[in-house]
């Protein structure tokens, strides 16, 4: 049988796959940056990680496109991919896609407290001040009010900047120039601006962090007209995300989980972009949907090997896009289970998962077989104590119950 090995940029060569033998991990390796593809019958087999990198959608709910797979992965023949990949710590994935923006764009430009030559309080920064100078990676006062207000006019003037906020929390100082400026600017100019700036940085429940320092913002930011937000999860999504966010004509929220930036994944060498309006699916099931994003994806997981030991099937959604919903993933995922169970470590009242309910509920109700039930944190300040803080967040053991009294 024919087959053809094709590098990206390169020439395809035609073997007999019959006589073929594949090359060491380690001649790959040697060759890094580049992509191989063994192609069968005519098709290019591919895909990253099970996943399909799709092009930036503008649609609050995206159409799904055939996985470029599907049809193939039931016909025979020598079907075999490479994808040549590194291994990186979240906060290294952010850096990356933030580096590769700045490389392509020279409009990209980045400010905040201590982002230059200290690297960010999280090194997600690190190295780029000694790479594009002090005008493209600019150390700000401690003043979240004027830096913010000076990136959003910035991106008035067409620059793209992206605001690092040292924690999430500091923010709020920063409330007015998010919510009157940045997210409606572009309607009140009568679209003469647009506001094309990405706000990001460290936020959620980290460990002992105290009450100030343990915010969750979503919930105070998604009622703004005309703002995107996101929460990334894993390495590979982090960079993904922020690229995305960078090339968005939309004023964008990045969140980070502060406890996740020392995951470590493997994620593509190659370039890649993932859309703002998309959820992912983590686990495929059939008897309960869980709706779920950022660091609760893996409270959730640990969750699912209990349930699975105890003979359930639950579907694992990581919605990602906090606004707008991707409603098409969801609504197929209802439509499947027929049950809603909504995880999140915002709070209870006018958090994330409020919303999501009353977008579930509006567009998906005559699916469910039983009410949607969403654990939430307490409507309490984060204490400072490990044991308390604890109980102020969802654990792996109520989701279980959850899903248990669910399926009954």
């Amino acid at each position: 049988m024919a087959a053809t090995i094709q590098g990206i940029g390169a020439t395809a060569y035609s073997v007999n796959s019959d006589r073929f033998q594949l090359p060491s991990l380690r001649s790959f390796s040697e060759s890094k940056g580049r992509f191989f593809a063994l192609r069968s019958e005519g098709k290019v087999i591919g895909g990253s990680r099970g996943r399909n990198v799709s092009p930036l959608v503008t649609n609050a709910v995206a159409a799904k496109g055939e996985s470029a797979t599907a049809s193939t992965s039931a016909k025979p023949g020598f079907n075999v991919l490479f994808l040549l990949r590194h291994e990186v710590l979240l906060f290294e994935a952010l850096r990356e896609g933030l580096d590769e923006e700045m490389m392509r764009d020279p409009s990209v430009c980045v400010m905040g407290e201590d982002v230059g030559h200290y690297g960010g309080s999280y090194k997600v920064t690190k190295g780029l001040a000694e790479k594009y100078g002090d005008l493209r990676v600019l150390d700000t006062p401690i003043a979240e009010n004027s830096f913010t207000g000076m990136g959003i006019g910035a991106a008035m003037t067409g620059l793209r900047p992206v605001i690092e906020g040292m924690n999430m929390g500091f923010l709020l100082l920063a409330f007015n120039q998010i919510s009157n400026n940045c997210g409606m600017l572009h309607y009140t100019s009568g679209g003469q601006f647009k506001i094309p700036v990405v706000i990001r940085g460290p936020g959620g429940v980290g460990r002992q962090l105290g009450a100030e320092h343990s915010q969750r913002l979503e919930s105070y930011f998604q009622s703004i007209p005309g703002i995107q937000m996101v929460a990334c999860s894993t390495p590979y999504n982090a960079k993904g995300l922020m690229k995305a966010a960078i090339r968005c004509e939309n004023p964008v929220i990045l969140f980070e989980h502060v406890l996740l930036y020392n995951l470590k994944e493997r994620i593509p060498d190659e370039e890649y972009v993932l859309s703002l309006e998309e959820a992912e699916m983590v686990r495929p099931g059939e008897h309960v949907t869980i709706l779920t994003y950022s660091r609760m994806r893996y409270h959730v997981m640990q969750a699912a090997k209990t349930l699975v030991n105890k003979g359930y099937d639950p579907e694992v959604i990581d919605i990602r896009s906090l606004k707008p919903f991707d409603l098409y993933t969801i609504g197929n995922s209802v439509k499947k289970t027929h049950r809603v169970l909504i995880v999140e470590e915002c709070m209870r009242t006018g958090g994330i998962g409020a919303s999501l309910t009353a977008a579930i509920t509006e567009n998906f109700h005559d699916y469910l077989d039983a009410p949607i039930v969403c654990l939430s944190s307490q409507d309490v300040p984060t204490p400072y104590a490990g044991t308390l803080e604890e109980w102020t967040v969802v654990q792996p053991a109520q989701i279980v119950t959850a899903v248990e009294q669910l399926c009954k």
